[in-house]
């Protein structure tokens, strides 16, 4: 990306020249993008912004692209190109799509094998936020950890972007779902999305009231937060239960007593869905259209609490990492 801003395009970005906090973004012109073989160039309306996202910005992701770069992983739009050997993707077409870097962006190519066609009854906000934390919940909780119904799910940080869609599929595949967050407004909204208990950890003891509404332990703990209550949430688990570590939003890995695992028989499993969608692809694309009918049938209502324009990337990423964000913040390029 080393002449990024070349070209004299009008195309506008949110770059990344330096790591830092989020108000390192700029907002500037970039040069045209342009699909190669087996990708898509879309015209972004909306962007969702997530947590890894500052990471990456701040140098502290897992992976650090070269600078400069443009942050933002997942968007919406219309197909406005297409590279050699794609097909079933037609010339504006509506769309979702995870890009992996560059949708903070009024365009941004992207792999054709992650680019999905969305119902008439989405619109590109909802959209917009859908494809990772939907895609990470629904491949944590059904292809790693198998949840059924009738058994019971513990999702902590449950009122954030990955967890209130953690609750949602927990209910949509028939689990007992305890929703734990910080605050009574954070828990109302998980309630209003489905949860059956809840548990505020800023005013409970979080051991005290698992003993209380899950004696019998709990089957899978979906943990987006890592920190201080991941090492009750592991010895919470019930036998043969199944602990998922999403990412570590409170800025602390646990380090959890492993022999906790060895009584309950239990398993440690890492959700790290980005990777696993590029390596399974056709298995992707079955999750997602399962969770588009879902979307259809109104079992999946994406909770989007704030829109910020484009050029505001910035602040908006700033509630993210700033924990104050309630269900999923979306970036708005003005073509909706």
């Amino acid at each position: 990306m080393g002449d990024i801003r070349d070209g004299g395009s009008d195309v506008k970005v949110q770059l990344c020249e330096v790591l830092g906090d989020p108000e390192v973004l700029q907002y500037t012109d970039i040069a045209d993008p342009q699909p190669g073989p087996g990708e898509v160039l879309v015209e972004v309306h909306a962007a969702g912004v997530n947590f890894p996202d500052g990471l990456v910005v701040s140098g502290n992701y897992q992976t650090k692209p070269a600078l400069p770069f443009v942050p933002g992983s997942e968007v919406a739009g219309v197909v406005r190109a297409v590279g050699a050997n794609v097909s079933g993707l037609a010339i504006g077409a509506r769309m979702l799509a995870f890009c992996g870097m560059g949708g903070y962006a009024e365009l941004v190519t992207v792999p054709a094998t992650m680019v999905f066609p969305i119902p008439d009854s989405m619109s590109y906000v909802d959209a917009a936020g859908f494809v990772v934390t939907y895609g990470t919940s629904y491949h944590g909780l059904v292809d790693r950890a198998d949840l059924t119904a009738g058994e019971t799910l513990l999702v902590l940080g449950a009122s954030g972007g990955v967890g209130l869609t953690a609750v949602e599929i927990g209910k949509a595949l028939g689990a007992r779902v305890i929703a734990a967050a910080s605050s009574p407004d954070k828990l109302a909204l998980c309630r209003d999305h489905g949860a059956d208990e809840l548990i505020d950890y800023s005013a409970d003891d979080l051991k005290t009231r698992l003993a209380e509404v899950a004696p019998a332990g709990v089957d899978v703990v979906y943990d987006p937060v890592g920190g201080e209550y991941a090492q009750t949430a592991v010895r919470a688990l019930a036998w043969g239960g199944r602990y998922l570590t999403i990412g570590y939003a409170s800025g602390d890995i646990p380090k959890v007593g492993m022999n906790r695992l060895l009584v309950s028989g239990g398993a440690l499993h890492g959700v790290l869905w980005g990777v696993w969608a590029k390596r399974n692809p056709e298995r992707n694309a079955e999750n997602m259209r399962r969770l588009f009918d879902w979307y259809d049938r109104g079992a999946l209502r994406p909770h989007v609490s704030e829109t910020y324009p484009l050029a505001e990337a910035s602040a908006a990423l700033d509630v993210v990492m700033g924990r104050r964000a309630r269900g999923k913040v979306i970036l708005t390029s003005g073509r909706n």
